[in-house]
């Protein structure tokens, strides 16, 4: 069984097309036009062990807004297209990854119950051109449209550029668990029998 999506969105904002493979290798072929979320997604591919190609073009004349949030929405629609009816799938994980002097916690369930939990110490400011709110932005987007509930936690780091990668890396090893296969799952991980 492949698990995987193609997406294409296109507004007056934004046209966004994305290719996932969950059971990939970690090739990535990013280009938002936003280097700071190309960097995120190129690592949150990495260590995800996914293959995601991400073509996007934005309004980036007025900011990085509009794409950031829309490509978290594409991926968010990928990932439940490629999981598909989750027969076998663990659908629980957990990860921590510290980044220097930060740390990032990430609980999550891939479950159709769309929640985001966000307790950082980011508000606001800069990361090279990219505002550090639309961290929260991307991750709203994507789990409105996976259908995940998903918990972000940073108990501490002073470094915004380590916080938002330490997030992205525990989120992508979080799915990584999750979306994992179990031979001893007959049918979905629930006890009423679907997800």
């Amino acid at each position: 069984m492949e698990r995987k999506a193609e997406i294409t969105r296109e507004t007056k904002e934004t046209q966004i097309q994305i290719k996932l493979n969950l059971d990939g290798n970690g090739t990535s072929n990013i280009n938002t036009g936003v280097g700071f979320l190309d960097h995120m997604l190129d690592l949150f591919t990495r260590h995800g062990f996914f293959d995601l190609d991400v073509e996007a073009k934005g309004d980036l004349h007025i900011d990085a807004h509009h794409t950031t949030e829309d490509v978290g929405i594409c991926l968010g629609q990928a990932f439940q297209e490629a999981v598909g009816d989750k027969a076998g799938m663990r659908r629980f994980g957990s990860f921590d990854v510290p980044m220097y002097e930060s740390l990032a916690e990430v609980n999550l369930d891939i479950c159709g119950r769309p929640f985001l939990h966000y307790n950082t110490p980011l508000e606001f400011g800069k990361v090279g051109e990219f505002d550090i709110e639309l961290t929260e932005e991307f991750f709203h987007g994507f789990v409105n449209h996976s259908g995940t509930t998903l918990h972000i936690n940073v108990p501490y780091g002073t470094n915004q550029h380590h916080i938002i990668e330490a997030i992205f890396k525990a989120v992508a090893k979080a799915l990584d668990v999750a979306t994992q296969i179990d031979s001893r799952i007959s049918g979905v991980l629930s006890t009423k029998g679907s997800l």
